[in-house]
């Protein structure tokens, strides 16, 4: 079996422990590798550690022990959507798109054919001047796929983007998902939502307890949870 370019790789992640206080090891020895054009599932029940693995990555959390690589290099650039909405409320639409756009470095041009072209694959160019303290929480929720979208990093990192998505707006991101893969983009996606995961994901990693239950492709979840013929729902029931 060929292995893999390190090029290829955007996101490396090792992470020995972490925790939010010093000595409270809320998850351990999680490591998982996103290559180019990968869709990459980060999945477990709640509690499991899929929001402090992502924090950790990120390098939120002060008490971890962990290394993270993002591009080939270590140089590589990324876009987060977090799974909480996160705004100012004196701010619009637009202008959290244009403060975006300035903290990502793009210049102006480039932003507004973004921007622009976002709003229209949500159907949000009717708010674009409004505040988003007034929107529904699907609309929350697609400000902050629009924000992540703006740029054209290696790799994307997406916690739990399909609550309060309406059927159009999960396949106007999924659409997004898949462009973003044929370009190169790696994405590490934490989801409750299974069929679909299933559906999409080229590979997964199931956290249960703060650690690896199991990892790889459908076929090796299956094999880990000796269910040869399962859905990735009946596996991750038997595993976590």
């Amino acid at each position: 079996m060929e292995m893999p370019e390190r090029d290829d790789i955007v996101l490396d992640v090792s992470i020995a422990e972490a925790g939010y206080e010093e000595g409270d090891v809320r998850i351990a020895d999680i490591s998982f590798e996103v290559r180019r054009g990968q869709l990459l599932g980060l999945i477990g029940p709640n509690g499991a550690g899929k929001s402090t693995t992502i924090k950790t990555l990120l390098g939120l959390l002060k008490h971890a022990k962990a290394k993270v690589a993002i591009g080939g290099s270590g140089g590589g650039s990324y876009a987060y959507v977090p799974e909480q909405p996160v705004f100012y409320e004196e701010l619009t639409l637009w202008e959290h798109l244009d403060l975006s756009a300035a903290a990502y470095g793009l210049d102006y041009g480039s932003f507004k054919e973004a921007a622009e072209r976002l709003l229209r694959q949500f159907g949000m160019e009717h708010v674009r001047d409004d505040l988003p303290a007034g929107f529904s929480k699907g609309m929350k929720q697609k400000m902050m796929l629009m924000l992540g979208f703006l740029v054209q990093p290696d790799v994307y990192i997406v916690d739990e983007p399909f609550i309060g998505l309406d059927p159009r707006a999960t396949k106007d991101f999924l659409r997004l998902l898949e462009t973003e893969r044929r370009r190169g983009a790696g994405v590490l996606m934490s989801t409750h939502v299974l069929d679909t995961a299933e559906n999409i994901c080229d590979s997964f990693v199931l956290v249960s307890a703060g650690r690896v239950a199991a990892s790889g492709t459908l076929e090796n979840i299956r094999a880990a949870a000796g269910l040869p013929e399962a859905s990735l729902f009946d596996c991750f029931d038997a595993l976590a």
